[in-house]
Formats: structure tokens, sequence, C-alpha cells
């Protein structure tokens, strides 16, 4: 039986990837400060023979540990953050999991990060961190003036994509893994998988329709819109990456609040063709074509397909200026857009449900409402922003908008379905799916160590 332990515990992603590999372990301690994560902890693996809230007051255990699992709060160096890095209170607890590894001397220890670290302070942050953890060698490649705070472990780093390891999601984070110097040192970081499962692999069936925004979503781009009512701006389409020909891109008021268009990509001489809001429907039919045109039907509906993952996609809104939606440039006028991933995965999970939304395109008979048309044959209904007898630019009735569910972004994190967060909120059990590992990252890791 291995002993391990880990500080910033969470939900338990380690424990979840030893049990996978049915590793014989005994957790000799486990280390988290937030109360609702200690909650689903507990709930799900009981209470831990030690589990201190704060890593400054964890005592250290004498005798070496197998595996010493690790993950210093990421917000200091995530490109969603301020980047504050090491001047970040956050940004130092780096240093009280290096005191850790050079007095309990475990045999392997596991750091997992954001890929944000490695350019802090350009590049200075991560390297720092090498020097301190590998006093043997880094990536195979013998230290010969070692710092002299490192420890004498060989280390090896890379950043690793879980949806290159059966995950369908885009999640980007450094491991570094250390092997003590008298260990077996034979370590390779495990070869990418192809990803066989997908976004909608991952989805729920039946979803409760507390989920679904479409008047929440409304509101808040009402808002918006009469935030920038000076320029018109009103709700738009973007394509994840905005390289790529998809969808519609932008809208824009005209003169007059009922002059209400959508700009639709197409390999025009423009670049574009017109849908008239609440009149013509767009084809999202081959939105990767570079030649692909006439994707508006002039007051007709276009064929209903099962494009984009049979009609479901990912999305994120983000705060784009409209005139150039690929400026970062800060301080510019900005609008809400609909950003649309299109290659199978979810975004990178994260704390802020915006980044990942669920697009569903009506197909037949599902989410029948009165105020739409369906046809057996397979025609979509007539694309229009239009409801009541409003004149106000709605959402588009060819779809609707939700959130993804707590069990389906913990599925994106690879955790099972019998992993029970039933004692925590919504909101908490987001929180701490976005703030865990992808357990198959882990767990593929783990395999490569001689253990």
């Amino acid at each position: 039986m291995i002993k391990v332990g880990s500080d910033f515990s969470g939900i338990g992603a380690f424990d979840q990837a030893l049990k996978r590999l049915n590793i014989d372990y005994e957790t000799i301690f486990s280390c988290d400060m937030d109360k609702y994560a200690r909650q689903t902890f507990i709930h799900n693996y009981g209470m831990p023979n030690y589990y201190p809230e704060n890593v400054y007051d964890r005592e250290i255990p004498t005798k070496p540990l197998d595996i010493y699992m690790t993950s210093p709060p990421c917000q200091a160096f995530s490109l969603a953050g301020k980047r504050k890095g090491e001047y970040d209170k956050r940004g130092i607890l780096f240093y009280n999991s290096h005191e850790f590894i050079k007095k309990n001397n475990p045999r392997y220890f596991i750091f997992e990060n954001v890929k944000g670290l490695l350019s802090d302070d350009n590049g200075k942050t991560f390297a720092r961190w090498i020097d301190y953890l590998g006093g043997k060698s880094i990536n195979g490649n013998p230290v010969i003036f070692p710092h002299e705070e490192s420890v004498p472990y060989h280390v090896y780093h890379k950043v690793l994509n879980a949806k290159n390891y059966g995950v369908p999601q885009n999640r980007e984070r450094v491991f570094i893994i250390g092997i003590r110097d008298d260990v077996d040192n034979n370590f390779s970081f495990p070869k990418e998988q192809p990803l066989i499962k997908r976004l909608k692999d991952v989805l729920e069936n039946e979803v409760d329709e507390k989920y679904y925004l479409s008047d929440a979503l409304i509101d808040y781009f009402e808002r918006h819109k009469q935030d920038h009512k000076d320029k018109g701006n009103g709700f738009a389409f973007e394509p994840r990456d905005v390289n790529k020909p998809a969808t519609a891109i932008s809208t824009k008021a005209g003169s007059r609040q009922t002059d209400n268009y959508i700009k639709v990509k197409s390999a025009t001489s423009k670049g574009y063709e017109i849908a008239r809001i609440g009149e013509d429907s767009i084809n999202f039919e081959h939105p990767n074509s570079e030649t692909r045109r006439g994707r508006v039907g002039k007051s007709v509906a276009q064929t209903l397909t099962t494009s984009c993952n049979q009609g479901v996609c990912i999305g994120a809104i983000r705060g784009r200026n409209i005139d150039n939606p690929k400026s970062r440039e800060s301080g510019l006028p900005t609008t809400q857009m609909l950003e649309i991933n299109e290659n199978g995965t979810s975004n990178c999970l994260t704390t802020v449900q915006k980044d990942n939304i669920v697009v569903e395109f009506n197909l037949p008979g599902k989410h029948e409402q009165s105020s739409r048309v369906y046809s057996m044959n397979g025609i979509s209904p007539t694309l229009t922003t239009m409801q009541g007898g409003g004149q106000e630019p709605k959402i588009l009735n060819d779809y609707r908008i939700r959130k993804l569910t707590p069990r389906e972004c913990f599925r994106l994190m690879d955790f099972p379905d019998d992993f029970d967060f039933s004692c925590v909120s919504d909101s908490q059990a987001y929180k701490q799916a976005g703030n865990s590992i992808v357990v198959n990252v882990l767990a593929e890791n783990i395999k490569k160590l001689n253990l």
C-alpha cells in the first residue's frame, strides 16, 4: 500500500485517479481551506486521517510519502485572472510546497498549474520553480550547477491538454513530475490519444428548465444594448476561431431600431451576406468552407441539418470590440458576442459559467413552442428575433441557450457519474469542477511512475 498526501486537495481528483488505476493507497493527509470543497471531499471519500485547512498550519510527516500531489491556486497566473503572479499572495504558495518536498523527501511529486504560469514575469517565475525543484536533471538534461535551494530530484515538465487524453475539453495545464534521485528514473509523459468521446457524449438527455438562459440572457443583452445605444449594438455571433468563416458574426442596428440585420460571413465579393432579422434564415452547414455562399435564405427557411454535433455546440459569451473582434486592446468599447466553438470539445472549464454555454439548434419536434412552426420534412423555422408584437431584437428563435449542468461539468473533468456533489449548491458544484484536475490526465501520468 502506497502512502500519499496532497495539498490544495479540492474535491479529490488525485483520489479519483488512484481509484481508477486500482492502486491500493493510504491517505496520510489532505489539505484544503474551502469549506464546501471539504464537504464534497468527505462526502465521497470519508474523513482523512489528517485534514488541515491551511498549508501553513499543516504538519509535515517525517516518513517520506510515495506520492505528494500539489496544485497551488492558479488564479495568480491564469489568463482569465489579473495575473499578479508572485505579487499575489496565492502565487507564493509554491514555496510552501517546495518546503514540504525538501523536508518530507517523497519518492515522487506531481505539480499541476495553468499554462499561464509559463509566461508569468516573462518566464522567470516558471524557471525559478524548475530551478528549485530540479536539482538533478530537467527533462532529461543533467543540472551541472544546481540552485542552492534546489531539491535532489529529476523533474519533467510539459503542457498537457485534456482533449489529447480522452476528455472533450480544451484544457491546457502544466504538469511537473518529480522523481527522487534514488528512484528508478525512466519517466516519460504519456502518449496522446485520439479523441473518441465528443462533447455530445457528455451532455445530459434531459435537462431541467432552470439551466436554460433564454429569459436571463435576453435581459442581459437588452441591458448591454441599452448601454451602447448610441452605437446601436445588438446581439452577436462570433466563431471561436475568428479566422474561420462561420455563422453570423455581428449585429448592428441601422438608423432605426426596426432596421436590425445580421452580417453572415460568406464567399461573396463583400465577404458577407445580409440576413434581415425576422424575415431571413441562416444556414449553419459547412461553417469552415472557404467557398461557401448562399448561406442566407431570403424570406424562406433553410433545410435543417444535424451539423455542429447534431444540433448542439458549445459557446462562450465574450466582450469584444464590435469593429475589430480580434483586438484585445484594453479600453476599446465592447459588445457581448456569442463565440461558437466548432471543434467538438468544450472550452476550458472555469468558475465563470459564461465561458461554456450550450447552444441547442432546434431540431424538428424538440422544444416546440407555440410561436414556432416545424415541418416533419426537416424544414427549419424562419430566423426571427421578434417575439410578441414588439420590435426590439431578441434571441434568435432557431436555438436555445443553456448553461452546462453541474453533472456535465464533472463529466468534462472526467469524474464518474457516481461522484456525488449533492451536499453543495449548484454554484459551489460549478466552482469545484472548474477548480479541479482532469482525472484521466492525472491517471495517465501516475501510470508512468514505478509504483
